[in-house]
C-alpha cells in the first residue's frame, strides 16, 4: 500500500514545485529595456511583460498581459500607461505593484500603482486564464487584473457593475438592469442595449462573462439561467481560439477571435454599432463623420474651420475665426444631409424645440447661446439646438436631415477633397509647360473616357437608369435601399431562372449584383400589390428603416408600374427553416432553441420596439431564414399594412395574407387582427421546432388528430418526450429547455386572444426570466367570452380587454 502511494506523492510534489515556481515574489522587477524580462503563466499561454503597441512611436512601451505574446488583454495604467524604455514594473516588498518611469539621472515617477501596499500581499501569480492575482496565505485574491480591467474582457473573467472598460474618452459599463452601455466622456450614452427591452425590473448583482465558445452571457442570482446576449459569428467553432470583448479606441465595442494556428491577427466577429459614424465624438469636436470606399473618415464642416491636428483628423476642428471676434457679423452655414448626434434631449448642453427647417435655422442664428442645430426630417418636427460644449456630426447623402452651424463672416462651401490644398501646392511647383501639357492631356483623356462610358451605358443600361452605380453602392453601404431597374434585376437573376421558393407574396429568385462585387441576393417578385407608387415607396422605406439582428435586410427594390414590383434582400446561405425541420436536414437542439429565441426577439422588435407596430401575418418556417451561422432571420415582414399600436385592437387588415395551419382563429372569423395573431403563428412554429412535424400533421401516431391537439393530450399525460423530434434522440438535449418551449407554444396557441402572451413576454418565458403556470388546453371554452361567440369586432375587443385583465395573473415576472 505504501509503495502504491509513492507515485501519487511524487506527482503532488511536482505540482507543488510547479506552483511555487509560478509564484512571483516581492522584489521582482520587469524592465522595458529587456525584451526577455517576462512573468509567464504556468502553461506559457499568457505573459506579463513590456511591449510596444504604437508602431508610429518606437520609444513607447506598455507593461501588460498578452495572449500568445501578441494579443494585449490588460495594460498597467490603461491608455495613460505609456512609458519609455527606461521604465520598469516593480513588485515592491510592501506588496505594491508599481509602474515607474525614469531613473538614473532622471527622477523616478510612479505612472501607475495597484495601491496594495500594507495589505499583506506576499506573492503574485499569473494564472492560465490570464488573470494576475496579488495574494497571501489567507486571502487568495487581494487584487487582480480581472477585477481591474482596462479595455478587454476574456473568458473566465466576470465583468460587474463596479468595472469599467476605458479607451480614450470612451467607456463601457454594465447597468443595474442588465443594459450594456457605451459612453463618451462619461456624459453621453450613445449605445444602450438591454437584454430584453420589455423587462421592467432591476437585477440584484448582474455580471457579464464571455464563454470560451463565443457567447457573451448575463448572470444574476435572480435569473434561473444565464441569458445569452451576443453570439460571436464563429461561436462553437473548434480550435485553439481566444475570443474576447474589446472596447476599441474608436468607441465601438467588439468581439474578436484569435486562432494561434490561423491568421496572426484577430478577426472581427461582432460589433455593438454597425454604423461607426453613430459613435458620439468619433471625429472630435465639430468633426463630421462620413464614409468613403474604405470606411469612416473625418472632416470639418466647411472651409470656415480647420483641423485641430492635420495629421489626425479625429482630433476635431476649430473655427478659423471665433464667434467672439465678430459678434455683429455672424451667419449660418447650412449643411444638407447632416445631423448633429443627439442621444439625450434632456442634456443641459442642448435644447429641444418644435420647429421647421427655416425656424430651426433662424432661432439658432438669433440665440446667443446656440452654436449649431439640426432640423430632423423624421416626422417629429424637432429641432435640436446645441449650446457651447461639444458637437459631433454625421454627414451622408442618404440622411434627409439638415444641420446649421454658426460661423463668423461668409459661410464657405463644404470641402470637396481633403487633399485639395496638397494637390494645388504640388502643381504649382512644376514648370508651366508641364502643367499645361498635363491639363490638356487630362481633358482629352476625360473626354474620351466620357464618350466611351456614354456608349457603354447606351448599349447596356436601360433608358431610365434610376441611380448611377456609385450612388447605388453608396446607398447600399449606408443601409438605404437601392432602386434597381427591372432590366437590372432580370439580368442579375439570369432571367429569373433559379427559383429559391414561393413566398406568400410571390416567388423568390437567386441573383448576383455585378455592380456590387458580385453580391448574391434574393429577389422577390411581388404579386397582388395594388398600392399606388407613392404608397408602395413609403412601405419600402418603412421596411428599410426596420433593422434587427434577426430580420432579413432589405437591399433594394424595383417599381416600374404595377407589373414590375420587386424587392431585393440579402441572401441566406442555409435557406429556410422548413428545409431542416421537414426535408431531411438536421439541426441540433441547441441550434433550434437559438433559432426560436431569435425569431421571438425579431417579432418582439416588430410588435413592441418599432415606432409603428408591424404585424407580420405570415409567420411560418418558410419565412424564417438561416444565415451562415444558423441564426434566425425573419423575412416578409412589413409587407402587410402597418398597424397603429395605440388602437391595434380595433384595426382590421383589409387583405390578410397567411398560411392555413398557422393562421390564428380570429383571422378565419373575420375578427380584428392584432399582434396576438402573430403570437399564435409563432406558437405553431415553436411546436414544429420541438417536434420536427407539421402542426397540422395527421397520422396513426396521432390517432387521426391534428398534431397540435394530440401534442397537448400527451403533455397532459406527462408524456412530453413523445412530442420531441425522434431524430434528436442520439444527441445532447436540454430537457428543461424542451419542456419550456412546449409549454410556451401551448400558451401562444390559445384560441382566446387574451390568454396569449405578448411577444416580449414570450422572450422572457423562453429565456427563463419569468415564471408561468401550466398552460390550459388551447381550445377555447364555449362561454360568452369565446371568440367564436363574439357578435362584432367591437364586442370582441371589449371582451378581450376584460380577459386580458382576468388572465394577467397567469404570467408574472419573477
Amino acid at each position: 500500500m505504501e509503495n502504491s502511494l509513492a507515485p501519487i506523492r511524487f506527482i503532488l510534489l511536482l505540482g507543488a514545485a510547479a506552483a511555487a515556481a509560478a509564484d512571483i515574489l516581492p522584489g521582482s522587477t520587469l524592465f522595458a529595456s529587456d525584451p526577455n524580462s517576462t512573468w509567464p503563466s504556468p502553461n506559457n499561454t499568457f505573459t506579463l511583460s513590456f511591449f510596444q503597441d504604437d508602431p508610429g512611436n518606437p520609444n513607447s512601451f506598455f507593461a501588460g498581459i498578452r495572449y500568445d505574446a501578441r494579443i494585449p488583454i490588460w495594460k498597467a495604467g490603461g491608455d495613460s500607461g505609456s512609458v519609455s524604455s527606461s521604465a520598469s514594473l516593480r513588485f515592491l516588498p510592501n506588496g505594491d505593484l508599481q509602474l515607474t518611469s525614469g531613473g538614473g539621472s532622471s527622477p523616478t515617477v510612479v505612472v501607475w500603482s495597484s495601491n496594495t501596499a500594507g495589505r499583506g500581499v506576499s506573492s503574485a501569480r499569473l494564472d492560465d486564464s490570464g488573470n494576475l492575482v496579488l495574494r497571501n496565505a489567507t486571502a487568495p485574491n487581494i487584487w487582480s487584473t480581472f477585477d481591474n480591467p482596462t479595455d478587454t474582457i476574456v473568458p473566465s473573467q466576470n465583468f460587474t457593475l463596479n468595472n469599467t472598460l476605458k479607451s480614450g474618452k470612451f467607456s463601457f459599463k454594465l447597468r443595474q438592469n442588465g443594459n450594456l452601455t457605451l459612453l463618451w466622456n462619461n456624459s453621453i450614452t450613445y449605445y444602450n442595449s438591454g437584454f430584453n427591452s420589455s423587462a421592467d425590473f432591476e437585477l440584484n448583482s448582474p455580471s457579464l462573462s464571455m464563454n470560451p465558445v463565443g457567447i457573451l452571457s448575463l448572470f444574476d442570482p435572480s435569473l434561473p439561467n444565464p441569458l445569452k446576449l451576443v453570439y460571436s459569428s464563429d461561436y462553437s467553432d473548434e480550435g485553439d481560439i481566444l475570443r474576447f470583448v474589446k472596447l476599441d479606441d474608436d468607441g465601438n465595442l467588439r468581439i474578436y477571435s484569435y486562432n494561434k494556428k490561423g491568421s496572426r491577427n484577430p478577426i472581427l466577429r461582432w460589433s455593438a454599432l454597425s454604423d461607426q459614424c453613430r459613435v458620439f465624438g468619433y471625429c472630435g469636436n465639430f468633426g463630421i463623420c462620413s464614409y468613403n470606399d474604405s470606411g469612416p473618415i473625418c472632416s470639418c464642416p466647411s472651409e470656415n474651420f480647420a483641423p485641430v491636428d492635420p495629421e489626425d483628423l479625429r482630433q476635431g476642428c476649430r473655427r478659423k475665426v471665433e464667434l467672439g471676434s465678430c459678434s455683429s457679423n455672424q451667419s449660418i452655414l447650412q449643411m444638407d444631409h447632416s445631423v448633429f448626434l443627439t442621444y439625450d434631449p434632456e442634456l443641459s448642453s442642448q435644447q429641444t424645440i418644435s420647429a421647421g427647417i427655416s425656424a430651426c435655422r433662424q432661432t439658432c442664428l438669433v440665440s446667443a447661446a446656440c452654436i449649431a442645430s439640426t432640423a430632423l426630417a423624421d416626422g417629429t418636427g424637432f429641432c435640436y439646438q446645441k449650446l457651447p460644449n461639444f458637437v459631433s456630426g454625421y454627414r451622408s447623402l442618404t440622411l434627409p436631415s439638415t444641420s446649421f452651424v454658426k460661423v463668423c463672416g461668409t459661410p464657405l462651401p463644404y470641402p470637396s477633397h481633403d487633399d485639395s490644398e496638397k494637390k494645388k501646392k504640388s502643381g504649382s511647383e512644376l514648370p508651366g509647360w508641364v502643367v499645361g501639357v498635363a491639363v490638356a492631356g487630362s481633358i482629352l483623356g476625360l473626354i474620351l473616357f466620357q464618350a466611351g462610358l456614354w456608349l457603354w451605358c447606351f448599349r447596356n443600361r436601360p433608358r431610365f437608369s434610376p441611380l448611377p452605380d456609385q450612388l447605388a453602392l453608396l446607398e447600399y453601404a449606408s443601409g438605404t435601399p437601392v432602386q434597381f431597374s427591372y432590366r437590372d434585376l432580370h439580368r442579375a437573376t439570369g432571367g429569373f431562372k433559379e427559383k429559391l421558393g414561393d413566398g406568400g407574396f410571390g416567388a423568390v429568385y437567386r441573383g448576383v449584383l455585378r455592380a456590387n462585387n458580385r453580391t448574391i441576393v434574393a429577389v422577390k417578385q411581388l404579386e397582388g400589390i395594388e398600392q399606388g407608387e407613392k404608397q408602395f415607396r413609403m412601405e419600402v422605406a418603412t421596411i428599410s428603416s426596420t433593422h434587427h439582428l434577426n430580420l432579413v435586410r432589405l437591399i433594394g427594390f424595383c417599381s416600374e408600374g404595377r407589373r414590375h414590383r420587386l424587392l431585393v434582400y440579402e441572401f441566406m446561405k442555409n435557406g429556410s427553416l422548413d428545409l431542416f425541420l421537414f426535408s431531411g436536414k438536421f439541426l441540433k437542439w441547441e441550434q433550434r432553441y437559438v433559432i426560436a429565441l431569435g425569431t421571438a426577439r425579431a417579432m418582439t422588435y416588430l410588435h413592441e420596439e418599432c415606432r409603428d407596430c408591424i404585424v407580420h401575418c405570415d409567420i411560418k418556417p418558410e419565412n424564417i431564414l438561416l444565415d451562415d451561422n444558423y441564426n434566425a432571420k425573419v423575412s416578409d415582414f412589413g409587407l402587410a399594412k402597418l398597424v397603429n399600436p395605440k388602437d391595434d385592437r380595433h384595426r382590421t387588415l383589409t387583405s390578410i395574407r397567411g398560411t392555413r395551419g398557422y393562421l390564428a382563429p380570429e383571422c378565419l372569423a373575420n375578427l380584428p387582427i392584432t399582434s396576438k395573431s402573430d403570437v399564435y403563428s409563432f406558437g405553431m412554429v415553436l411546436l414544429e421546432i420541438v417536434s420536427g412535424k407539421r402542426n397540422f400533421h395527421v397520422s396513426t401516431e396521432t390517432n387521426g388528430k391534428k398534431f397540435s391537439t394530440w401534442a397537448y393530450e400527451e403533455y397532459e399525460k406527462g408524456n412530453a418526450s413523445a412530442i420531441l423530434d425522434k431524430s434528436l434522440g442520439a444527441h445532447e438535449i436540454d430537457m428543461d429547455q424542451v419542456m419550456r418551449a412546449i409549454e410556451v407554444s401551448f400558451w401562444c396557441i390559445q384560441e382566446q386572444i387574451s390568454q396569449r402572451p405578448k411577444m416580449g413576454k414570450v422572450v422572457q418565458m423562453l429565456e427563463g426570466v419569468c415564471h408561468f403556470d401550466r398552460p390550459p388546453s388551447p381550445r377555447a371554452p364555449t362561454d360568452r367570452n369565446s371568440i367564436n361567440m363574439a357578435s362584432s369586432s367591437t364586442s370582441s375587443s371589449r371582451s378581450g380587454q376584460n380577459l386580458e385583465r382576468a388572465s394577467s395573473s397567469l404570467l408574472h415576472a419573477d
